[in-house]
């Protein structure tokens, strides 16, 4: 059997990481300023992440959501605390397109509404309604292509406030920050004007901090930059550091009801245990603080680089926009710099390293990528 070949793959086989820094079988050391797609928060094989999950899976791996689990509870809490959001409840799953699924159902089930609202060059995961509220039809097959969704222009308040109008909107999903879209920031008063809109029309508001999330931009959500509060925040990428996992916060609005939402692995032992490791390095480390501190100064630095169109972002969220395709530029820093980046379309480099990231390091990659420019 062969692998359903999907994936372009770089000649790269990674074996081992550390913190900001991954290795290769051949023993060649990456500066990793991506993270695998901005899921490594605490940094690769951080002892107390290595250390809480052996101990887990060598007492209990896995047991099903019929019982009671006192790691999902002990999450539950200190998420709520370490996000500001203490009296939403949590719904563990497995993944970003997951989270934002179970949202949308939610909504729907709140509303009694079908159609939703998403935006130009949005991207919320590749299942059922995920992928129908992503604003690429080359990833929505026929199947998922059901009417469902209507694309507005980012940042344009009047075209929003005219959809709402019509009443029938069950739910508007939007990320904290675009990250396949390109590093694309809404506007602290499009985010007002969204959640005045909401309320008034009896609306759901969905946050999607599942790249934008978790401390990446310097606030525990990018939302909270603007002040805001939405109706769900969907997470992920970050909250197991690479372990699978993902969760949904849910406003007091929502009346729980058995059997509404399910799943068989979500939220299970392991997972927890991973999840609760993250948090404690959060705290211990500041890595929140850290990502303001050190997104900050690289964002300073890059905008005086020679050659870069744009420099857009928030903390350690940062897209590099050039006015020609990236591909031979990463391609570049990959093999002659050693140095793992993203992109978002052809032509923006994207950057989302490990919530660890030093000074240091950020000066290295700068060093690196004026070399290749």
């Amino acid at each position: 059997m062969k692998l359903f070949d999907v994936y372009p793959l770089f000649d790269v086989n990674i074996v081992k990481g550390k913190g900001c820094r991954v290795w290769d079988d051949k023993g060649v050391e990456y500066l990793d300023l991506y993270g695998g797609h901005a899921v490594i928060s605490i940094g690769h094989a951080h002892p107390h992440y290595v250390e809480s999950i052996s101990r887990q899976v060598g007492t209990l791996g896995f047991y099903s959501n019929s019982v009671v689990n006192t790691l999902q509870q002990q999450l539950a809490e200190r998420l709520g605390k370490a996000s500001g959001y203490e009296d939403y409840s949590l719904f563990l799953i497995n993944s970003g397109a997951e989270a934002n699924e179970n949202a949308l159902k939610l909504a729907s089930f709140h509303t009694g509404r079908t159609r939703i609202i998403s935006f130009s060059k949005a991207f919320h995961g590749r299942t059922s309604l995920a992928v129908e509220a992503t604003d690429n039809p080359k990833i929505i097959a026929p199947i998922n292509a059901n009417g469902h969704v209507t694309y507005l222009p980012l940042n344009d308040i009047e075209a929003m406030q005219a959809e709402l109008a019509k009443g029938d909107v069950c739910a508007v999903i939007i990320e904290g920050i675009q990250g396949v879209g390109g590093i694309r920031i809404p506007s602290s008063k499009f985010l007002h004007a969204l959640r005045k809109a909401c309320t008034k029309y009896a609306t759901v508001l969905i946050m999607d901090e599942i790249q934008s999330g978790y401390g990446r931009t310097g606030k525990f959500f990018a939302h909270q930059h603007s002040g805001i509060r939405p109706d769900m925040i969907t997470v992920a990428k970050g909250i197991g550091n690479g372990f699978p996992m993902a969760g949904l916060l849910i406003s007091p609005l929502f009346i729980p009801l058995y059997g509404q939402l399910g799943t068989t692995f979500g939220g299970n032992h392991l997972a927890c245990s991973a999840a609760l490791a993250v948090l404690d390095v959060f705290e211990q480390e500041h890595l929140v603080e850290n990502a303001a501190k050190v997104g900050e100064y690289l964002l300073e630095q890059l905008k005086q680089v020679k050659g870069i169109k744009e420099v857009r972002g928030k903390g350690l969220m940062i897209g590099l926009e050039f006015e020609e395709p990236i591909k031979e530029l990463r391609l570049r820093l990959l093999h002659e710099q050693h140095v793992f980046t993203g992109a978002s379309g052809t032509n923006v480099l994207r950057l989302l390293p490990p919530l660890c990231l030093s000074i240091e390091e950020a000066n290295e990659f700068i060093n690196k990528l004026n070399k290749v420019l």
